[in-house]
């Protein structure tokens, strides 16, 4: 059996966690190792952690971060911003992380794709795909990079297929429209995407209710369903996502 997977996402900045609105407005919920212990306790299957302002301040991401989080927890956690090159990838893997993100180098550098994917393979290779709709009829959206600020006139699901035949494992995908609204998770994308590419696709940007994270999983088709603001203003617990993903026939895995 295919579990659908639970992933917190911790957004962070000058070492403590935050969360926004539309990518802006943002405002701090507190330290990482203490949100990734927490999170595990509920029975998270993975975490993510994005360096969100690694690439507009043109720093690399945190390596202590990394190494302070996997000294800290079992399960996996991703982690990704300002990752640049094939080295910055090594060093956040040899510091405990089991996956990377790449987003705004991966636009401007496909290869770093290829190249991350033939040394540590394709499993560990996560590409963050941030997403703006800009037509309706019929709907399309397009990939902005540098924190969903920077538009790239590239489209989303021709990015993604690209993405996935570069060699990425999984993608990130964010819809820039519903991020930290609580309204749901943009259903039309995450299925056009989940459709289009045969890798790994997470769902992200929305969630609100225990419903948006079964329809993100079903209607939507994805792999995965990653939030923040409902699990870092306690809304509701992984654990009781996980339950209510259980009693509707979604297969999750859950804690002992």
């Amino acid at each position: 059996m295919i579990f659908k997977r639970i992933v917190p996402c911790l957004d962070f900045k000058d070492g403590r966690v935050v969360k926004g609105v539309h990518f802006v407005d943002l405002r701090d919920v507190g330290d990482p190792v203490e949100n990734a212990l927490l999170y595990e306790a509920e029975g998270a299957d993975e975490l993510t952690f994005l360096d969100i302002s690694a690439t507009t301040e043109g720093r690399a991401t945190m390596i202590e971060a990394a190494r302070k989080v996997a000294d800290a927890i079992s399960i996996p956690f991703a982690i990704g911003g300002g990752v640049r090159t094939v080295e910055d990838v090594s060093r956040l893997l040899e510091a405990g992380a089991d996956k990377v993100g790449i987003n705004t180098a991966a636009v401007r550098t496909p290869i770093l794709i290829s190249d991350a994917a033939a040394m540590h393979g394709s499993e560990r290779i996560v590409v963050a795909v941030d997403a703006l709709q800009v037509a309706d009829d019929p709907p399309r959206w397009e990939v902005y990079v540098s924190g969903g600020q920077e538009p790239t006139g590239l489209d989303a699901v021709e990015w993604s297929l690209k993405v996935a035949e570069l060699g990425a494992g999984e993608i990130l995908l964010t819809s820039i429209d519903a991020d930290g609204t609580l309204d749901g998770y943009d259903i039309p994308l995450t299925r056009t995407v989940a459709e289009a590419v045969s890798v790994l696709v997470t769902a992200s940007g929305g969630a609100g209710t225990l419903a948006h994270f079964a329809e993100a999983l079903t209607d939507g088709k994805a792999d995965a369903a990653l939030a923040a603001s409902v699990f870092h203003d306690r809304t509701f617990t992984v654990a009781q996502v996980k339950e209510y993903l259980r009693e509707r026939g979604i297969p999750v895995r859950m804690s002992n």
